[in-house]
């Protein structure tokens, strides 16, 4: 999905995990779905995001709105791919901002993304959502490494 473009792959994953949320009843406790952006110059080469691919297919499924513009990646880090644990946490650091608070405040935010290795960019992106006050933040991913 991420490397070889299927984005098909990421809105039919999402609207699969979509219907474990609605089974589970979890669905309703969301305002808002939240994708972890990728940098704008790796979005133009790759020629979309994965994790709005996801987002764009929980959205469906779900009915909760998502916006892939409530959160900038502000600076183009290396890949997480060969780093170490902590090079992760470090490269990850003031990297991301919320462009739009008000889209966010007192919301319940669902964050997603591709694959949760450490933790970091979920990190670094849910601390910008919590200092613009979202009323909680729930994270969703498609797979864990």
């Amino acid at each position: 999905m991420k490397y070889r473009n299927h984005p098909e792959l990421g809105m039919m994953l999402g609207y699969l995990y979509g219907d474990r949320m609605a089974e589970a009843d979890v669905a309703n406790l969301f305002e808002l779905i939240v994708p972890v952006p990728l940098h704008p110059s790796r979005k133009r080469k790759r020629g979309y995001n994965q994790a709005a691919k996801f987002a764009e297919g929980l959205s469906q499924r779900l009915g909760i709105p998502f916006s892939d513009d409530v959160i900038e990646r502000r600076v183009k880090t290396d890949t997480q791919t060969r780093k170490t644990k902590l090079n992760r946490w470090e490269n990850m650091a003031e990297v991301f901002n919320v462009t739009d608070a008000v889209s966010v405040k007192n919301k319940n935010i669902l964050l997603v993304d591709d694959v949760v290795t450490t933790g970091a960019t979920l990190e670094a992106c849910g601390n910008c959502l919590l200092k613009a006050e979202c009323a909680s933040l729930s994270i969703a991913c498609i797979a864990e490494a």
